[in-house]
C-alpha cells in the first residue's frame, strides 16, 4: 500500500503564514501586556540565535577566503571596488529619496500639530554619544585593539578588519596554515548547518516580532503617515526593480533568477526587520549562485555597514517630509549639502542600533527641522525599517555578484547548474 506524504510548505510560505498570522495576533491582543511581552521574548529567542551564528560565519568563512586568496594587492583592488561601487550606490539612493519627495511632497498633506509624538530618548542618547563621529574617529574604529572584545560587542568592521589580517597571515606562512585553513573551513560548514536547524524557529520569530509591534502600536499608528509610507514603500520597490534591474543589465546578471533565489531572505528581512537575520543564509546562497568565497565572504557583511540602500531611500524621504510639514522651504543648494552630508554620517553611524533613526537626528537640525518633529515618525519607524531592511538585503546580494563578476570571480556553469537545480 502506497504511503502519501503531505506537501511540505516552503520556509518563505511558512514565514508569510506566520507574518499573516503575527499581525492577527497583534490587532487581537492590541495593548495586552502578558501577550506583548510573550510575543517579544519568541522574537528575541530567534533573533539571539541569528546573533550566536553570525560572527563565527563571518570570521570563518572570511579568514578562509582571504588567506586561499593569499594577495593583498588583489585584496587591495577588490576592497577598493566594494567601498566606491557602495558609495555609488548610497548616493543613487539618497538622491532618489530626494527626487521623489520634491515630486511627491508628502509633507504638505499632513498638519504637524494633529499627530501624536513617540518616546526617542534611547535615539537621543545614542546619537549623543555618536555625535563626534566624523571620518577619522569611523577610521579608527575600525581598527579593533582587542578582537575579543569586538566579538562580544557584535562590532562587524573591526572583526572583519582583523579577519582579512589573520587570513593574510595564514597564507603567508604557507603549508604551515593549512590547519588553520581546514580547521576554519569546518567551522563554517559546522554553523552553516545550525543555520539551517535555526532557521526552522524563523516562522515563530517573525509570528512574534510582528505581532509584538502591531500589539503595541496598533495599525491606526500608520494611518495619519499612511501617504508618507506608501511612498517610501513605492520608493523602495523602484529602487529594487529599476535601478537595481539595470545594475544588473549592465552587468549581465539574470535579476528575476536572482529574485527567486533570495526570496525567502527578502521575507525574512522584511518580516523581522533585522539584517543579520539573512547573512548566514545569504553567505551560503551567494557562494551557491557562483561568486568566489573570497568575494563573498567580505562585500556581504561589508556591505550590512557601508551598503544600506533602503535606510538611505528612507532618511533623504524623511528629512523632506519633515521640512515640507513644517513648512521650510529647501533649496537646491540646501538639498545638494542634506545630500552629502547624509553621505557622511550615514557611514559614519551605520554600525549603531537604530542607525537610520539616529542619522536623521543628526542631519535634520542642519536644515532647521526640530529634533521634535522626529517624534512624529517615530511610531511608524519599525514599519518602515521592514521595507529598508528587504532592500538593504537585494542591494547587497546584487553587489556581491558585481564585484564577483569585475574581478572574474564568477564561476558561470556553477550559476547555471544552481539555477537549474533550484527552480527544478
Amino acid at each position: 500500500m502506497k504511503k502519501y506524504r503531505m506537501p511540505r510548505l516552503s520556509l518563505g510560505w511558512q514565514i508569510i503564514i506566520g507574518l499573516v498570522l503575527g499581525i492577527i495576533f497583534g490587532v487581537i491582543f492590541y495593548h495586552n501586556k502578558t501577550a506583548i511581552t510573550a510575543m517579544q521574548n519568541l522574537g528575541t529567542i530567534f533573533i539571539s540565535l541569528i546573533q550566536m551564528i553570525v560572527l563565527p560565519i563571518v570570521v570563518s568563512c572570511l579568514t578562509v577566503g582571504i588567506a586561499n586568496m593569499g594577495d593583498i594587492h588583489k585584496l587591495g583592488r577588490i576592497g577598493g571596488k566594494t567601498l566606491i561601487y557602495f558609495e555609488i550606490m548610497t548616493t543613487f539612493a539618497i538622491a532618489l529619496g530626494l527626487i521623489v519627495g520634491n515630486i511627491t511632497h508628502p509633507g504638505t498633506f499632513i498638519n504637524i500639530h494633529d499627530l501624536h509624538g513617540s518616546d526617542i530618548s534611547k535615539y537621543m542618547a545614542t546619537a549623543k554619544s555618536s555625535s563626534h563621529t566624523g571620518l577619522w574617529d569611523t577610521l579608527m574604529g575600525i581598527i579593533p585593539t582587542n578582537f575579543f572584545a569586538s566579538l562580544s560587542a557584535g562590532d562587524m568592521m573591526p572583526i572583519i578588519f582583523f579577519s582579512v589580517f589573520f587570513g593574510l597571515g595564514t597564507a603567508a606562512i604557507g603549508e604551515r596554515g593549512q590547519i588553520i585553513i581546514d580547521f576554519l573551513q569546518a567551522v563554517s560548514e559546522v554553523m552553516f548547518k545550525v543555520t539551517n536547524w535555526v532557521m526552522k524557529f524563523a516562522p515563530i520569530g517573525v509570528f512574534g516580532l510582528i505581532g509584538m509591534t502591531i500589539a503595541e502600536m496598533g495599525l491606526s499608528a500608520l494611518a495619519p503617515l499612511g501617504l508618507f509610507v506608501l511612498i517610501t514603500y513605492l520608493t523602495m520597490a523602484f529602487f529594487i526593480v529599476v535601478i537595481l534591474g539595470i545594475v544588473c543589465k549592465i552587468f549581465k546578471i539574470k535579476y528575476w533568477p536572482l529574485m527567486r533565489v533570495i526570496k525567502d531572505e527578502f521575507l525574512i528581512a522584511f518580516s523581522t526587520a533585522s539584517s543579520e537575520a539573512t547573512l548566514p543564509r545569504l553567505v551560503s546562497k551567494m557562494e551557491k549562485y557562483g561568486v568566489s568565497q573570497a568575494i563573498v565572504s567580505f562585500v556581504i557583511p561589508t556591505g550590512y555597514t557601508f551598503n544600506l540602500d533602503g535606510s538611505a531611500i528612507y532618511q533623504s524621504l524623511a528629512a523632506l517630509f519633515l521640512a515640507q510639514a513644517y513648512g521650510i522651504h529647501l533649496t537646491i543648494t540646501h538639498q545638494i549639502t542634506l545630500l552629502l552630508v547624509l553621505m557622511i554620517t550615514s557611514k559614519g553611524m551605520a554600525g549603531v542600533p537604530g542607525a537610520s533613526f539616529v542619522v536623521l537626528l543628526a542631519t535634520v537640525s542642519t536644515i532647521g527641522v526640530p529634533m521634535s518633529g522626529l517624534t512624529f515618525i517615530a511610531g511608524i519607524d519599525r514599519f518602515v525599517d521592514m521595507a529598508r531592511t528587504s532592500v538593504n538585503v537585494v542591494g547587497n546580494s546584487v553587489a556581491t555578484i558585481v564585484i564577483g563578476k569585475s574581478e572574474g570571480e564568477f564561476d558561470e556553469e556553477k550559476n547555471k547548474q544552481y539555477l537549474a537545480d533550484f527552480n527544478g
